[in-house]
Parts: C-alpha cells; structure tokens; sequence
C-alpha cells in the first residue's frame, strides 16, 4: 500500500529556509489523478493546508502564507518537497505530507519542526 514519510531538520533558525522532504513508496506520485499535500498543525492549533503538487506537476498554494511556500517534486526519487522561507517562530508546527487535494487519505507521520535561534 501507499506509504508516506516525511524527513527533514528538526530545528530551524528565524529567517532561514525551511526544507522537507516526502518520500512515498507503494505508489507514483504521477499517477493519474492523485495530488500530494503538506499540511501543518501548530502546537494547540488546528490543521493548516499549506499546498500542493499534482500527479501532473501543477502546484496550488494557501493564500495564507503568501509566496512563502514553494513546493517541487523529483519524479525519479518518487519524491516531493516543500521550502519555506523567511521563518519565524510561529511557523512551528508538525508538518505533514498526505495524498489528496481536499480529502486526505493517506498520511505520512509528521515531523516537529521548531523555529528557534
């Protein structure tokens, strides 16, 4: 079955880049019509959908965070990836990957990601 996992730091600085990593095996990430997601939950917060990225690379982001997002894939490492510049400490959060553009299916672990000098 499809499996998810996310890698990445655990701990970022303020105004630095954010960077993870979803590897997802079982399956392709360009298998029609399946899209690929990262979603975040700050520590007492609820869920946060951050963006996406298509089974045919077209990429749509929350209009919350601005242009701070930016999400690719590696098609032959059946990987997509997610950046995040500029951070502060409110950005974190455990960050999720997951399959699906509204509904959510399939769910990778979440990874803690702290903003902290």
């Amino acid at each position: 079955q499809v499996q998810l996992q996310e890698s990445g730091p655990g701990l970022v600085k303020p105004s630095q880049t954010l960077s993870l990593t979803c590897t997802v095996s079982g399956g392709s990430i360009t298998t029609n019509y399946y899209y690929w997601s990262w979603i975040r939950q700050p520590p007492g917060k609820g869920l946060e959908w951050i963006g996406y990225i298509s089974y045919s690379g077209s990429i749509y982001y929350s209009p919350s965070l601005k242009s701070r997002p930016s999400i690719s894939r590696d098609t032959s490492k059946n990987q997509f990836a997610l950046q995040l510049s500029s951070v502060t400490p409110e950005d974190t959060a455990v960050y999720y990957c997951a399959r699906g553009e509204v509904v959510h299916t399939i769910w990778g672990q979440g990874t803690q990601v702290t903003v902290s000098s």
